[in-house]
């Protein structure tokens, strides 16, 4: 897969320190002894030291030149847990509970990315969406601009002709359920821009209802309208355009009938859902009814890159999102 192997490369050339919470979850120790032969990335495993070393044990995975660190030994963990105590002192946080946080791996594996002691993170083969955009939000928060944290899947789907000859960015699938039509605006240009600088792509963006172009009248639809229309807005150099359905987005002889006048009708390579439900479907469906490898989900919006997983992750997906994550770390100023 050509995209895949840009981002080695680009992994390679630049490497970057990425931190993995779940440091005992045995996908994590695969995952990690394959970067490091690949040269991905310097992988950081936080966790118990003598429990990650008896699963490697038993696994057969060198860990050799890969660095542990636990939380409860670590000297780090006081500084962190001050540094903690100071973002969070106004929401009530006290120095005894701020150090009690910083010794779960998640939001030490956080603080690391905060304090420029790594330069991403990537979490989810054991903890859930929630729990990794928690920490995130309270310590990383959002880049300079952006309203709302969202996420990404680059769909790659074997023989097809959609897209860009197979590969679409689907958005958000992982994070918003409910976005308003502000938030949908602010994930559509969110997308748009990461497919130009992940995908390498020039993004042509439909924003997905079950109407084209005013062939239904619903506040579903009224919210996706809208979203366009502000997204249009505040970035008209973007070829974003909707409200349409799924079919007038890719498919060039259903656009011509149903949006003939559209710059993105029949050509999107970027498809932003209305909501988490739709996104969460239809990325799964592709999945599995096309035998689509579903890269992802990956964030957008955060100061600086944490990344999920799904729970059902492979190790070799895992070292994808490793990948990826050192490949946003670079954009990083």
């Amino acid at each position: 897969m050509e995209l895949m192997k840009n981002i080695w490369q680009a992994a390679k050339a630049d490497r970057k320190k990425i931190v993995l919470p779940e440091g005992d979850e045995e996908r994590n120790l695969v995952a990690s002894e394959k970067i490091k032969k690949e040269g991905l990335a310097e992988v950081v495993l936080v966790g118990s030291l003598e429990i990650i070393k008896e699963k490697a044990k038993n696994l057969g995975v060198n860990l050799d030149g890969i660095e542990i660190i636990d939380p409860e030994t670590s000297p780090k963990t006081d500084e962190y847990a001050e540094a903690f105590y100071e973002l969070r002192k106004n929401k009530g946080m006290t120095k005894d509970k701020a150090l009690k946080i910083v010794k779960d791996p998640l939001y030490y594996g956080t603080m690391m990315v905060k304090m420029d002691d790594a330069h991403g993170m990537v979490s989810g083969a054991v903890h859930t969406t929630g729990d990794l955009l928690r920490p995130g939000l309270q310590i990383i928060k959002t880049a300079p601009g952006v309203s709302v944290v969202s996420s990404f899947f680059i769909m790659m789907v074997p023989d097809c002709q959609y897209g860009e000859e197979g590969m679409l960015v689907f958005s958000d699938c992982a994070v918003n359920p409910n976005p308003t039509a502000e938030q949908l605006a602010s994930i559509a240009i969110a997308t748009a821009e990461t497919a130009k600088s992940l995908c390498k792509i020039d993004p042509k963006v439909a924003m997905l209802s079950f109407s084209t172009m005013g062939s239904a009248d619903h506040e579903l639809v009224e919210k996706v309208r809208n979203a366009t229309e502000i997204a249009k807005e505040q970035r008209p150099d973007l070829a974003i355009d909707g409200e349409m359905q799924l079919d007038a987005a890719i498919v060039g002889k259903v656009a011509k009938q149903k949006a003939p006048n559209s710059e993105v009708a029949g050509k999107a390579n970027v498809l932003i859902f209305p909501d988490l439900q739709s996104g969460n479907i239809g990325y799964k469906l592709v999945q599995r009814f096309a035998k689509a490898e579903a890269i992802g989900p990956i964030c957008q919006g955060f100061a600086k890159p944490i990344n999920d997983l799904s729970r059902g992750c492979s190790s070799d997906d895992i070292v994808s999102v490793v990948a990826l994550t050192a490949v946003q770390a670079q954009a990083i100023k």
